[in-house]
């Protein structure tokens, strides 16, 4: 038999943080977002930010209550969230600028457009 209180186990069971994998996936998603215009990515980045940083809040509050893997995990979509903002952001940014200087019908019929030259 195990020597230890049942109580002490229970106490010192550690549990994953409860967006780490929510915030994986959605930072990878904003990361492949970013070829949607732009807009899936930013919301989707904005999102796992959100949830990254009521995890973190947590974690430095008890980090010991926290497996190690979901630490991992919450640190990794982070940065996919941080990297698929950014991405997101300067392609919105380009395709902003392409209607501004081109138009939109000169994306919708390319052939018109290239016979003023």
């Amino acid at each position: 038999m195990d020597n230890q209180n049942p109580q002490q186990n229970f106490f010192n069971q550690q549990t994953s943080l409860p967006n780490a994998t929510a915030v994986l996936v959605l930072g990878i998603i904003s990361i492949v977002g970013c070829f949607c215009y732009g807009i899936v990515g930013l919301i989707c980045g904005i999102i796992a930010l959100v949830l990254a940083s009521k995890d973190m809040s947590k974690l430095r509050a008890t980090p010991e209550l926290f497996t190690e893997g979901s630490v991992k995990n919450l640190r990794a979509g982070k940065v996919c969230a941080i990297i698929g903002l950014c991405l997101s952001a300067v392609y919105l940014i380009f395709v902003i600028f392409l209607f501004a200087t081109i138009g939109f019908e000169a994306l919708k019929h390319p052939e018109n457009f290239n016979s003023h030259f």
